[in-house]
């Protein structure tokens, strides 16, 4: 694993999952509110492992890692479960229904980790899980941090915040197009293309309502409104570089290789879109004069 992905990783690991988990609301698992809380304990290790040579060490340090996203992976069916026996009472906020887009797309950033924590044991390991390579591996790792966690979660909180037909096409298709490049893994690099499509429209819708609707709202707030800024216009390119190796891969027209995405869409996906993203919310959660008009509970 190269030291820019190793780097990546370390910033999904130790601040995007742990400040997304922090802006998941009611109904929270205990098993939840743990996770968040002890995730650098469980990161640690992990962290450890994108360092050493391929080994049985490296891979024991790294299912260390795994173990937590699959603990997590396991908070999305007690989440739903806790959402259909309780409905909010009055005064709370407004209703939201389990399967509301923007609770799928949470349900779904719960999830996404433990394919990349599945996908760093084998790395680790030097085993090509399901016949894929080691390199395709290691990239899987930071994917499911940022556009399957990250994404997915700051779809689900803008649609939150926003809720419109632009913002729910968004909370649905970002978990299914992140679900399609997963399957195109293991079909071919045309199911891969229109995964990384549908993918890129609600990218883009998230993009488009960040600059349109969150952004004006806090006019008063440069720093919350220059990270909105960033992370929408960041979005719009690191996904249209998305889209040139997804069409590149499948046609053979010329496209970047892994190397410059990993420079280009992956660390911009990183530092621009998911960083500015949550610090944004972050910091409207705090500024957020009532729960009727916060992105929270989601």
């Amino acid at each position: 694993m190269s030291a820019l992905v190793a780097a990546i990783v370390m910033l999904g690991m130790f601040v995007v999952v742990p400040l997304g988990l922090s802006l998941i609301d009611s109904p929270r698992p205990r098993a939840l509110r743990t996770l968040q809380r002890l995730w650098p304990l469980f990161a640690l290790p992990g962290a450890v492992s994108l360092w050493l040579p391929r080994s049985p060490t490296a891979a024991a340090l790294a299912a260390g890692y795994a173990l937590a996203t699959l603990a997590l992976a396991l908070c999305a069916p007690a989440r739903l479960a806790a959402r259909l026996r309780h409905r909010p009472a009055e005064g709370t906020g407004p209703p939201v229904h389990p399967l509301a887009p923007s609770e799928i797309a949470v349900l779904t950033a719960l999830v996404t980790p433990s394919v990349a924590g599945l996908a760093l044991v084998a790395e680790r390991a030097g085993h090509e899980l399901l016949g894929f390579d080691l390199g395709i591996l290691a990239l899987t790792v930071p994917h499911f941090h940022f556009a399957g966690f990250a994404a997915a979660l700051v779809a689900g909180l803008v649609c939150r915040t926003s809720d419109g037909p632009g913002t729910r096409f968004a909370a649905l298709s970002v978990p299914l197009g992140t679900l399609l490049v997963l399957l195109g893994y293991f079909v071919d690099d045309w199911a891969e293309l229109a995964g990384a499509v549908v993918l890129t429209a609600g990218m883009w819708a998230v993009a488009l309502a960040t600059w349109r609707d969150l952004r004006p709202d806090v006019s008063r707030d440069r720093v919350t409104r220059a990270l909105l800024a960033v992370s929408a216009v960041v979005l719009v390119a690191t996904m249209l570089l998305a889209l040139s190796w997804a069409l590149g891969e499948a046609t053979g027209l010329p496209h970047p290789n892994l190397t410059w995405m990993a420079a280009t869409h992956g660390l911009g996906n990183a530092l621009g879109f998911a960083l500015c993203s949550l610090l944004a919310l972050r910091r409207l959660r705090a500024t957020a004069p009532s729960k009727e008009t916060a992105p929270w509970p989601v």
